[in-house]
């Protein structure tokens, strides 16, 4: 994603829930993540969010007959001590369609689902150095929340 181009958006993409056969297409979309072309890591992905579930959703954007982008998020009211929200945990789209408007129309999908769950919010989590998800998020509306994270080496 490069944040000074315009998008452009990609015609007759689709949306569905994501079923297995989709894994391997989705494990090849971040060379930079060693998780991505772990077989076992996105099968347990899709064992917890791709089933049927009323509070997790695990989506992928076609075009044509090819997956150019997933996302995966679920409803949850434990942590912290916050009321219910939603959350967005993986969000992919494929290099060569960066751009064309996948990760904005999944996001909208996903925040309809939250929506529809009784949720008026939505988080998620960006490393710091990662600025293509910093502005991709912040294009969508989000900012900094009321929680900071901490966290210490063992």
């Amino acid at each position: 994603m490069n944040i000074t181009e315009p998008e452009k958006t990609i015609p007759n993409v689709h949306i569905r829930k994501a079923i297995e056969t989709d894994l391997p297409a989705i494990m090849t979309f971040d060379e930079r993540s060693n998780k991505d072309l772990n077989p076992h890591y996105w099968q347990e992905m899709f064992n917890r969010y791709g089933d049927d579930h009323d509070k997790q959703l695990f989506l992928v954007c076609e075009n044509g007959a090819e997956i150019v982008g997933f996302i995966i998020g679920e409803v949850r009211d434990w942590e912290f001590g916050s009321s219910p929200c939603g959350w967005v945990f993986a969000l992919g789209v494929r290099p060569d369609v960066r751009l064309g408007g996948v990760a904005t129309q999944l996001y909208t999908v996903m925040c309809e689902f939250f929506s529809q769950a009784g949720v008026d919010k939505v988080r998620t989590m960006v490393a710091r150095q990662n600025n293509d998800f910093h502005s991709f998020y912040r294009s969508e509306g989000m900012m900094a929340g009321p929680y900071i994270q901490l966290e210490k080496d063992l």
